[in-house]
């Protein structure tokens, strides 16, 4: 499990709290790892007010947080030694499979984030169009199925990567997953063009 768009960066605390010097707000510490990563690289989670653990892949769930990264072995850890009660300071519920949950919402927010780009106006699908829309403008975020052909995802990201810089790629979901999104059986190379959307689905 990681969250579709992966990206890590640096820096914070396993709770919400007081950052460290020269800390930044979207960086956290994962609760487990002791890892500081960008907020992009953790997942969320709550406690509902009967104390059971809820994940929030949202960021918008109100109370104290704590930040796990988004890596199944990661959280199937947090689980079995008890994090979640260390890192929140009292007892807690940690429902049945939350791995496969926080997963499924995982995927679900993102296909659903990007159907409204779609929407939008703002995404590019299909080897040709990708490479064509790669070569008048920089990308907002490239996508890339991690069950496509090797050669065409490679093409694609060194084309992107000799025209600009900084260029991010998600490639965690199934062209099965992808093809949701565009109400297509299969999805294999796609482009969120700058904008809105695209900063939403690298949050």
């Amino acid at each position: 499990m990681t969250k579709p768009h992966a990206k890590s960066d640096a820096a914070l605390t396993g709770t919400e709290g007081t950052l460290a010097d020269g800390g930044e707000a979207s960086v956290r510490q994962c609760a487990v790892t002791r890892e500081r990563l960008g907020k992009e690289a953790l997942v969320r989670f709550v406690l509902s007010p009967d104390g059971v653990v809820t994940p929030d892949v949202a960021e918008k769930l109100p109370g104290r947080g704590v930040w796990i990264k988004a890596d199944r072995l990661v959280l199937e850890d947090a689980v079995k030694k008890k994090a979640f009660a260390r890192a929140f300071k009292t007892s807690v519920t940690v429902p049945e499979g939350l791995p496969d949950t926080v997963e499924a919402l995982l995927v679900q927010r993102f296909v659903g984030l990007l159907g409204l780009a779609k929407k939008g106006g703002d995404i590019v699908l299909g080897f040709d169009q990708v490479r064509d829309a790669l070569q008048k403008r920089a990308p907002g975020l490239m996508l890339e199925a991690a069950d496509g052909a090797e050669d065409g995802r490679s093409k694609l990201y060194f084309l992107a990567k000799a025209l600009y810089s900084g260029v991010e790629t998600a490639g965690a979901l199934t062209s099965a997953e992808l093809g949701m999104a565009f109400g297509r059986e299969r999805v294999v190379h796609g482009l969120v063009r700058k904008g809105p959307f695209a900063k939403a689905l690298k949050a």
